[in-house]
């Protein structure tokens, strides 16, 4: 197997990767086009397949706002996989709604079953050992999964007081009550983990490094926020007085306001940051890069009173970023960590990011409004960053470009040094020309596709996170096109 230099250390080669979600692939699982999109970024030169977060989200599908900080969304797990291995009948894979099967949790029913059936040594010795490794989350999370569907699916913080308080006496019962929905919940996140940790071989084996993503905070109907309610702002009551968003910035005018709770930062600390170090462990066994989204909220956080509309009322509170990063790079010192350092960034944050050389995030979709200073320019972007056209957050290259006015558009022609460039091309040239040890390109960017195709628009509702590629988009002409930009800017040879 080669050898890959390791990211963000010194002498590294420049190397680019793609931005392309799990939900995104053809299928929109851990099979087979997982597995051939990595050959396709071996066979263009990319060296790193960057995810969003793959965590359990709520029925809006956004990854940042999921139910748990560790637990898998159980549509990525691949059921043709599962009859391979027994676990499911060939009959159990007729699709329905477009190749998602809506009776999933019955057919992970069925697939737990059919393991119990098997009595398969191997398979059961590698169950125990995950639910032993996982103790830490899987227990509250399995418990929390059965008391949501039990109420109806409705918040944790709206329960019958004995269960919003988790009381002991009462969860025991609950355990022995549903101790069969319990096992399946846990046998379906070691199905999801099993077949991660598969695919992520695959992408090492093939010199792929895989490049994951932490929402800096939790969804406040969260098993994470039910389990340990100490660890965040609440009240008596345990409901939210304030809650997370960011003011007004590039993407909203009226700032975003996430509802997200915030972090007892004292009670985290006075606990040895156990709760991130957890949280890490997981990341850490499923990615080799790992990028903190809202970075910025380690140093200092938006805070928003809980009864606010909008983002607009609110103030910046003081985080341990310093102790934090620090504790995590001592448990975990071969860790690669990429700031998400997008939005009003002050020298405190950037001193934060610098003392932990971290690479922050260089979007070239920013680069043409302002000054010369404007950090995003491509002539201002430092080695120790991640270089992108745009990310999940922005319009696709194309759809940008087209909605541009006309002076914004002369002055990114000037950048380019072209009268008429021909878009996303000339962007993508554009960013893996620059300085950054790492370009990374969204599919959407390599597909040449339009404003239609968009992953998510900041601040809006509905119509989000459910864009898919389909392979026949990939022709010949558009993977020699993104091989040839990726060896002209040096950037194909990741490797020793």
């Amino acid at each position: 197997m080669v050898q890959k230099i390791k990211l963000f250390k010194p002498n590294i080669a420049r190397s680019a990767g793609v931005l392309l979600h799990v939900s995104s692939l053809p299928a929109g699982n851990f099979g087979s086009d997982a597995y051939r999109f990595i050959e396709f970024l071996a066979e263009i030169g990319a060296s790193i397949w960057q995810t969003l977060p793959l965590n359990m989200p709520h029925d809006d599908g956004s990854p940042y706002q999921c139910l748990s900080a560790h637990a898998g969304k159980l549509e990525f797990v691949c059921l043709h996989t599962l009859a391979a291995q027994g676990l499911l009948n060939q009959d159990d894979l007729l699709p329905d709604n477009n190749g998602l099967h809506a009776n999933r949790h019955a057919l992970l029913s069925k697939a737990y079953a059919h393991y119990k059936q098997q009595k398969n040594v191997n398979l059961q010795k590698q169950f125990i050992t995950f639910c032993r490794l996982n103790s830490a989350w899987l227990n509250d999370f399995a418990l929390f999964l059965v008391l949501r569907k039990k109420f109806n699916k409705t918040g944790w913080h709206t329960w019958p007081k004995a269960y919003k308080n988790k009381q002991p006496a009462l969860m025991e019962k609950v355990k022995a009550r549903y101790i069969d929905e319990i096992a399946v919940i846990k046998f379906s996140q070691f199905l999801f983990f099993s077949q991660w940790q598969a695919l992520k071989l695959y992408a090492n084996k093939n010199g792929v490094d895989m490049f994951g993503d932490i929402p800096i905070f939790v969804a406040y109907d969260s098993a994470d926020v039910w389990a340990e309610p100490h660890l965040f702002k609440l009240d008596a009551h345990k409901e939210m007085q304030v809650v997370a968003g960011v003011p007004p910035d590039y993407f909203s005018a009226s700032g975003q306001r996430w509802g997200n709770p915030h972090y007892n930062w004292d009670e985290m600390q006075y606990e040895g940051f156990k709760w991130w170090l957890e949280r890490m462990r997981t990341q850490q066994n499923m990615f080799d890069v790992l990028r903190i989204d809202h970075f910025r909220g380690l140093e200092s956080a938006w805070e928003i009173p809980a009864a606010a509309d909008t983002a607009v009322q609110g103030s910046w509170v003081l985080a341990p970023g310093d102790a934090l990063l620090k504790t995590i790079k001592s448990r975990f010192p071969h860790l690669s960590l990429i700031a998400e350092d997008l939005g009003i960034i002050t020298d405190a944050v950037d001193k934060l990011r610098e003392k932990y050389n971290l690479p922050g995030m260089k979007i070239l979709q920013f680069a043409f409004g302002g000054d010369d200073t404007n950090p995003y320019l491509p002539h201002n972007i430092e080695a120790n960053s991640v270089a992108y056209t745009g990310t999940h957050d922005n319009d696709t290259t194309l759809g940008w470009y087209l909605a541009l006015d006309e002076s914004t558009q002369h002055h990114v022609d000037t950048v380019i040094g072209e009268d008429a460039p021909v878009m996303p091309q000339a962007l993508i040239a554009l960013t893996m020309a620059t300085k950054a040890n790492l370009a990374i390109i969204p599919m959407q960017d390599i597909l040449g596709l339009g404003a239609e195709h968009r992953m998510n628009t900041p601040g809006t509702m509905g119509g989000n996170w459910t864009w898919r590629f389909d392979w026949d988009m990939l022709s010949q002409d558009k993977r020699e096109a993104i091989q040839r930009a990726i060896q002209l800017s040096n950037r194909a040879h990741a490797w020793h």
